[in-house]
């Protein structure tokens, strides 16, 4: 190996490790506020790209569908809720329910849209609302199970999600067009104008979520969440509704990673499973609690994917999935045990 193709494999390091450093974030946020190892969550990547390659085709995707099936199943959940006595904040139900999936299904049917910019609204607005809509589905009525129980409905929840794409989009891959068609040469080596957009789109969500959590006041609402749910319920906080924004934010994110890659690499019904595993991978090194370590991680991750590619290509995906053993032996060794909250 000579030095330029070590400094390609580390440029394609870093735009993997990019993407799955979006993961890895997602996964910290989802379980920090509802501890919630959320399996699926790399079929909002798949979902997100591949309903923007049917929307590139001039077809209107099959998600679209899925969010209106879901926001009357929610809707008719509330009312059963309601008319059993239990409070419900009908301003976010509605906004889950009504708003934002009325303004998908206008968008895709009724202006349908030609533009880059268009087509990536209307994704964004296909795959969101996607997020609360499952948390008060499938998890909200188990808020109190323990962490065991949450996980097994993600792995039936990811099992079901798998199969709808497979049945929305087939079994044959698609890629998008990409964001940007420039190509640059940096001291001999080339780079693509979409790599640059993942990283540059990865450093802006990382820069605004910092600012979201650090100044905003929903932002110190789910940290507040993150590290004492029954605290920040004492204190007047919703978590309910906590629960529902850390959804959003992860369907959001995994949307965006779709749209990230989906001009970059094929992207089929079930290729959400494995970048979100290795993004899983990168938040165990953060603990599943620490965003900083978790990028770290997504970085870790994407390096050694890239050069195991070179030196062991068949045994890449073994030796990042091996990464997860060493570091969960030495947070065994530098943490102390403690029962499940609640």
């Amino acid at each position: 190996m000579d030095l330029q193709i070590a400094l390609l494999l580390g440029q394609d390091g870093i735009v993997n490790g990019a993407v799955y450093g979006l993961m890895a974030l997602a996964l910290v946020l989802v379980f920090s506020v509802t501890r919630v190892i959320f399996i699926p969550q790399g079929e909002f990547v798949a979902f997100g790209a591949l309903s923007m390659a049917m929307l590139q085709a001039g077809r209107v995707p099959a998600t679209l569908w899925l969010l209106l099936v879901l926001a009357v199943a929610v809707l008719l959940v509330e009312f059963w809720r309601w008319k059993r006595g239990a409070v419900v904040d009908w301003a976010s139900a509605l906004a889950w329910c009504v708003v934002l999936p009325a303004a998908a299904a206008a968008l895709v049917l009724l202006l349908k849209p030609t533009s880059m910019a268009g087509q990536t609204l209307a994704t964004l607005l296909l795959i969101m609302p996607l997020g609360p809509l499952l948390y008060r589905l499938a998890y909200r009525p188990l808020a109190d199970a323990n962490v065991l129980m949450l996980l097994i409905v993600s792995v039936a929840l990811h099992g079901v999600l798998v199969g709808l794409g497979l049945l929305f989009f087939g079994a044959e891959g698609s890629r998008t067009t990409p964001f940007s068609e420039a190509r640059f040469d940096i001291g001999g080596i080339p780079v693509s104008g979409q790599s640059l957009v993942v990283v540059g789109v990865t450093l802006l969500l990382v820069i605004a979520m910092f600012l979201f959590f650090g100044r905003s006041m929903v932002g110190k609402a789910l940290r507040a969440t993150a590290i004492n749910r029954v605290g920040a319920r004492l204190s007047g906080i919703p978590t309910e509704l906590s629960g529902d924004l850390s959804f959003a934010l992860a369907a959001l994110i995994g949307a965006i990673s779709g749209l990230l890659i989906a001009p970059i690499t094929t992207v089929y019904y079930d290729t959400g499973f494995l970048i979100g595993l290795k993004g899983f991978v990168a938040a165990i090194v953060g603990g599943l609690a620490s965003y900083p370590l978790a990028l770290a991680g997504a970085l870790l991750v994407g390096q050694l994917e890239s050069f195991a590619s070179f030196w062991a290509s068949p045994f890449k995906e073994v030796l990042v999935f091996t990464l997860i053993i060493p570091v969960l032996w030495w947070r065994s060794l530098n943490s102390h045990h403690v029962e499940d909250e609640e």
